[in-house]
C-alpha cells in the first residue's frame, strides 16, 4: 500500500509498506477513503520536535471503511463506513468513562510518533490503518453524512468546538478569535452556533482574514494597537470572549489583553512553551478566567454528527485542495506555505 512518511524536516515521501495486521483483539482495519493535512502535522514537518522518528506514517484525520475487526470488536463490522478519533483511548478507564479521553493512561495520536503517548500507532496518511481500541476510537458515519463532512468531526470541528464550549460562550457575547487556521475557523462556527453576537477574527494573514470575513466573522489583523482596535468595536470593553487557535506565547498574550475584565480566554492551539512570561499582574487586575482545551472527537462526536446532519453546520468549507495520496509532498509543501486552507487526500 502506498505511505505518507515523514524522514526528515520539511522531507516527507510516498512510500510503499506493507498493509498493517491486526495486533490486538479490539483493533479494526480500516481502508482509508478520506484523510487531511493538519496545522498539528506541521510541527514535525518543520523540525520543531526533536527526536521525531524517521520513517513515522503521518495523518490524524481520516475516514475509511472497516475491512477487518478483531475478535473483541462489537460495534463494528466489515464494511461499516467510520471516521476516527484522532486521539487514542481505551474507552474503559477511570479518566475514559468520564469522558477525558485524552487523559487515558493508554492515550495517544495516530501518526504521531510518541508525543503524545509512550506507544507510536502509524497514521491515516495511507491506504490502510490500523485502529486500536476500535469500539472506542471509532464512529459511524450517518448515510446523510458524506466522508469530508464527517473528516472534520473527528478532529479540527471537535476542537474548535471544545474552545467554545469551555469558554462558557452566552448568547449575545462578543467573541474573539486568535488565530484564523482551521481550528480557528471551526471555533469561529461553534461560537456562531453558541449565539455568539459578532465575532472578531484575528490573524496577520489576509487569506485567513478573508477566509474568517467570508463566515460572517469582523476580520482584524494583529498589531500593536490591536487591544485599542478591540474596545473600538466593543464600547471600549473588550470581547467577552478569546478563543486562542495558535499555541504560541504571543497569540495568548494578545488574547489576554483584548478580553475585558472579567472575561475568559480559552486556549485551544497546541502550548508547549516553558517559558512564557505570563503577565500576572493583567490577568489578576482584570480577574480573567484562563482555560486550556484539548479537542475530544469521542465525547463530542455525535452532537457534531447532529449538526452536519441538520444542516447547521458544514465544515467542507474549509477544503481548499483535493489531491490524491501519491501527491501528499505538494498538499504538505501548500499548506506549510500558507497557500491551501484544507488539504484533503484520496487514496
Amino acid at each position: 500500500m502506498k505511505t505518507l512518511q515523514w524522514h526528515a524536516p520539511y522531507d516527507v515521501r510516498v512510500v510503499d509498506a506493507p498493509v498493517p495486521t491486526l495486533t490486538a483483539p479490539g483493533d479494526a482495519l480500516v481502508r482509508v477513503v478520506r484523510s487531511a493535512v493538519c496545522g498539528t502535522d506541521l510541527h514535525p514537518y518543520r523540525g520543531e520536535i526533536p527526536g521525531f522518528t524517521p520513517g513515522t506514517v503521518t495523518g490524524h484525520e481520516f475516514t475509511g471503511v472497516v475491512e477487518e475487526t478483531g475478535p473483541a470488536v462489537r460495534g463494528f463490522r466489515p464494511g461499516d463506513r467510520v471516521v476516527a478519533s484522532d486521539v487514542i483511548a481505551c474507552g474503559g478507564c477511570w479518566y475514559c468513562l468520564r469522558g477525558w479521553h485524552y487523559q487515558c493512561a493508554e492515550v495517544g495520536l495516530f501518526g504521531y510518533d510518541t508525543v503524545v503517548g509512550s506507544t507510536a500507532v502509524a497514521g491515516g496518511h495511507a491506504e490502510y490503518v490500523r485502529v486500536p481500541f476500535a469500539d472506542t476510537v471509532l464512529s459511524a458515519i450517518p448515510d446523510e453524512v458524506s466522508d469530508e463532512q464527517a473528516l472534520f468531526v473527528g478532529d479540527i470541528l471537535a476542537t474548535g468546538y471544545a474552545a467554545a464550549d469551555r469558554a462558557g460562550i452566552r448568547p449575545g457575547d462578543v467573541v474573539a478569535v486568535v488565530g484564523c487556521g482551521p481550528v480557528g475557523l471551526m471555533a469561529l462556527k461553534a461560537a456562531q452556533l453558541m449565539g455568539a453576537a459578532q465575532v472578531l477574527a484575528i490573524d496577520p494573514a489576509e487569506s485567513r482574514r478573508a477566509a474568517a470575513a467570508a463566515q460572517g466573522a469582523v476580520p482584524l489583523d494583529t498589531g500593536d494597537d490591536l487591544a485599542e482596535r478591540v474596545r473600538a468595536l466593543t464600547d471600549g470593553r473588550g470581547a467577552d470572549v478569546a478563543l486562542e487557535a495558535v499555541g504560541v506565547d504571543a497569540s495568548l498574550r494578545s488574547a489576554l489583553e483584548i478580553v475585558r475584565p472579567l472575561g475568559t480566554v480559552c486556549a485551544v492551539g497546541a502550548h508547549a512553551s516553558e517559558a512564557m512570561p505570563m503577565p500576572t499582574g493583567l490577568a489578576f487586575g482584570k480577574e480573567l478566567t484562563l482555560r486550556f482545551a484539548v479537542g475530544d472527537p469521542i465525547s463530542s462526536r455525535d452532537g457534531l454528527m447532529r449538526l452536519i446532519r441538520t444542516g447547521r453546520i458544514d465544515p467542507t468549507f474549509l477544503i481548499s485542495h483535493r489531491l490524491p495520496l501519491a501527491e501528499a509532498v505538494e498538499g504538505f509543501e501548500l499548506f506549510d506555505a500558507g497557500r491551501a486552507t484544507k488539504v484533503v487526500l484520496v487514496p
